[in-house]
């Protein structure tokens, strides 16, 4: 698969602190996939989160990048204790922005 080479795409100028850190992490998780779908919903999705879902995506971005990319692609069922709202978001966005290049 072609990566196509993306970065950071929004300022965090606007943002609070707890936002701050979390485009952060979605952009620095370890493997340059789970960077380049996280970070580009973080980009697209961040500022419009309420409090709740975003400690639902930070409790996302600590699942293991092995884990995500399986529920991602759908080779694995995502367990039900990450079933929600934001997990639903994250795996449309990744449907609907695939990484191909």
């Amino acid at each position: 698969m072609s990566i196509p080479s993306y970065g950071l795409t929004r300022t965090s100028d606007d943002l609070d602190v707890r936002r701050r850190k979390a485009l952060y992490h979605a952009w620095h998780r370890g493997t340059r996939e789970m960077d380049l779908l996280l970070g580009r919903f973080a980009d697209a999705h961040i500022a419009d989160l309420s409090e709740d879902e975003l400690g639902d995506f930070e409790r996302l971005m600590e699942v293991p990048d092995r884990d995500l990319f399986g529920w991602i692609l759908g080779r694995e069922e995502t367990p039900d204790n990450y079933k929600g709202p934001v997990t639903e978001k994250v795996l449309a966005f990744a449907m609907a922005n695939p990484l191909t290049g």
